[in-house]
């Protein structure tokens, strides 16, 4: 058959192109835009080969070989196929399983079926040293691709190479026609610019606590800190690390007994439970001055807390409001068309960027909600979205892949981003501003 195959291993692919664009391999740190890396493989097998493009097969892995974002996109465009293999973590590195045993078999069948006169391989393995050779061997010529490697040395195996009928190299000019490297200095988009309690929490540097005004985050198991006003000791917030001077390890505080008044017993029991005593507490506030307590906190509520385990109050928080309990959900306003219709559109228009998946999903909501006055109580409810509907979106996020897999939560920053999106596009159109954080 006069026509070409390309066989793409994505992992060295995007691996590569990585590196050559951002310094390292991590494709987190690239942005890729699949049509047109597509369309631009499939213009170069055809002028290289000098035969009409069959096929585009894209072999790349997912946890539990689960279609990512990425891919479902990939396999509805026309003449590509993909085949996933598996995706598993070990030493804190993913590594793809099955993928060259993959593009080993369909290598070889191609080849043996005379599907084709010319296969195109993109990788740089030499497991795949054995299915080239038999694929020769069925009179098929077999083009081998590298990426321009970021030290200007070989990125592939030397006897792949050597083996191979044709080799070209995708230059970085050919590579950043469709793949460029991200700049993840930014949280978000910088237009429009996000609201300003939300902007000052994304440009804080991690582990650098937040300024005044800010709100305090939670622990990532949905509780949230203490108060200053939540604990017995005045500026001491009891914030789970151990008091000074006090091991709270059953031991006595400053080689004090802790039965020398007659109370000994119940004092005994709380020092062996961990609890501070009495007499421990008198001894924090009276030697020295007192520490300056923190600033107080305002009495909103948190711009993140543990919608995935129930609404969780804390001091201070004013509870949910009536009304936006009442709020309805995007799942309650969409029709089974519109369903169809959103699918198609995440596949095919929606990135997964964190801040863009808020937008669309705050988008859709307001275009279907019947009831005009729904937007401005939802609206009133800034900076937390209604329980329900938070939910709902984090659900929704979870679909584009921005799951830590290890835990199966999504990230601090990227809810802080997704919500973000959320309360711009609401902004957006109810012309809301808000006042600046208090420096």
């Amino acid at each position: 058959m006069d026509r070409c195959i390309v066989l793409v291993d994505a992992g060295y692919l995007l691996g590569a192109a990585a590196s050559l664009l951002a310094g390292e391999p991590s494709r987190s740190r690239i942005s890729v835009d699949h049509a047109a890396l597509v369309q631009g493989l499939r213009e170069r097998a055809e002028a290289d080969t000098r035969q009409p493009l069959l096929r585009i097969y894209w072999f790349d892995g997912a946890p539990d070989r689960v279609p990512q974002p990425e891919h479902r996109r990939l396999r509805v465009m026309p003449r590509v196929t993909v085949r996933l293999g598996a995706l598993t973590r070990s030493d804190g590195r993913w590594a793809q399983k099955g993928v060259d045993a993959a593009m080993h078999a369909e290598l070889t069948e191609l080849a043996r079926n005379r599907a084709c006169s010319d296969i195109v391989l993109v990788t740089g393995d030499g497991d795949l040293l054995p299915g080239m050779m038999s694929a020769k061997e069925h009179g098929v010529a077999v083009h081998l691709w590298a990426v321009q490697a970021a030290d200007n040395n070989y990125n592939q195996s030397e006897d792949l190479v050597a083996e191979a009928d044709e080799r070209r190299v995708l230059d970085r000019a050919w590579i950043t026609q469709a793949v460029r490297a991200r700049d993840l200095a930014g949280a978000c988009p910088p237009q429009p610019a996000p609201r300003p309690e939300i902007a000052a929490i994304l440009s804080a540097p991690p582990g650098e606590p937040p300024a005044q005004g800010d709100r305090q985050p939670p622990a990532r198991d949905g509780s949230h800190p203490a108060s200053v006003d939540a604990g017995p000791l005045d500026g001491h917030p009891l914030d789970g690390r151990p008091l000074e001077g006090h091991p709270l390890d059953g031991r006595p505080l400053n080689g004090a007994a802790v039965n020398g008044h007659g109370d000994g017993g119940a004092d005994r029991a709380q020092a062996t439970r961990g609890v501070p005593t009495p007499k421990d507490l008198a001894a924090l506030r009276t030697p020295g001055p007192p520490a300056a307590a923190p600033a107080p906190q305002p009495a909103t509520a948190t711009l993140r807390w543990s919608s995935d385990r129930g609404w969780v109050e804390r001091p201070g928080t004013p509870p949910e409001s009536p009304e936006a309990a009442t709020l309805p959900t995007l799942a309650q306003l969409t029709s089974a068309e519109q369903r169809w219709a959103d699918h198609e559109e995440d596949i095919t228009s929606v990135g997964g960027d964190a801040y863009e998946v808020g937008q669309v999903f705050a988008r859709r909501w307001i275009q279907r909600v019947t009831d005009t006055a729904c937007l401005g109580k939802l609206s009133a409810e800034y900076p937390r979205i209604p329980h329900r509907i938070d939910g709902e979106l984090l659900r929704y996020a979870a679909r584009f892949g921005l799951l830590a897999h290890k835990d199966d939560q999504i990230d601090e920053h990227d809810r802080y981003a997704i919500r973000a999106g959320f309360w711009r596009e609401v902004d957006s159109h109810t012309g809301a501003e808000r006042p600046a954080v208090a420096e």
